[in-house]
């Protein structure tokens, strides 16, 4: 049987309050299996993000259950969430966020610098992760040595460096032109025939195509769930 990785129980996310409340998720049930390759979509304003903000443990439900790995999340302190996210979750953004005077083993080693890894132990995984994104002969350039596809491929080593329970992309493909869109899906595709979970948030179809699954936010509720 295939195990639940997150589960979301009649979820729910407010901001503001009394009159000036709004909800940005809405009663929202979504279970996500290891192996998944889920697409997020829906229009600004849909709740999508809010809904990967709560499943990357970024922010916690107004109201309902998150489970990640079969553990409540809502009554953990900040430094619990902070420890979880950094051992379960992997994290690609539009913005590629390196550190723009580190280099790209450097930036890719920092994950495990705070899991507290082996010195040596984090060198061989970071030059293999860089290795498992097609930049092996890139790990000693910085950032403005590199394309954009190239940042991108670098945060995505950092991002899966220490074997997370899931990747979560956030637009991971809005900064880049669509050749190097083609080659950043097509290592998510290899990613994902590794084994590893994928959850993509994404506003365009052809993006959203690649995946397995595909859910549908509109104003804060989840409208649909299609499987492939």
């Amino acid at each position: 049987m295939t195990k639940k990785v997150a589960t979301l129980e009649k979820v729910s996310k407010m901001y503001g309050k009394d009159e000036l409340i709004v909800k940005a998720l809405d009663n929202v049930n979504l279970e996500i299996y290891k192996g998944d390759y889920l697409a997020v979509m829906g229009a600004s304003g849909s709740g999508k993000s809010t809904a990967m903000n709560i499943i990357g443990c970024l922010d916690r439900p107004s109201q309902g259950v998150y489970k990640l790995n079969g553990t409540p999340v809502e009554n953990l302190s900040d430094d619990e969430l902070a420890e979880l996210r950094n051992q379960k979750l992997g994290f690609v953004f539009q913005q590629f966020h390196l550190l723009s005077d580190a280099t790209a083993l450097e930036n890719v080693l920092l994950p495990m610098i705070y899991a507290g890894v082996d010195p040596i132990e984090r060198e061989k995984r970071a030059k293999n992760a860089l290795d498992k994104v097609g930049l092996s002969e890139r790990v000693n350039n910085r950032p403005n040595q590199l394309s954009g596809g190239q940042q991108q491929r670098v945060a995505i080593a950092r991002a899966i460096i220490n074997n997370p329970a899931i990747l979560l992309a956030d637009e991971p493909t809005g900064a880049l032109d669509s050749k190097t869109t083609e080659d950043v899906l097509d290592l998510f595709d290899k990613l994902h025939e590794s084994g590893i979970t994928i959850v993509l948030v994404t506003h365009e179809d052809e993006v959203a195509s690649r995946a397995k699954k595909i859910a549908r936010f509109k104003d804060g509720k989840l409208i649909e769930l299609k499987i492939k």
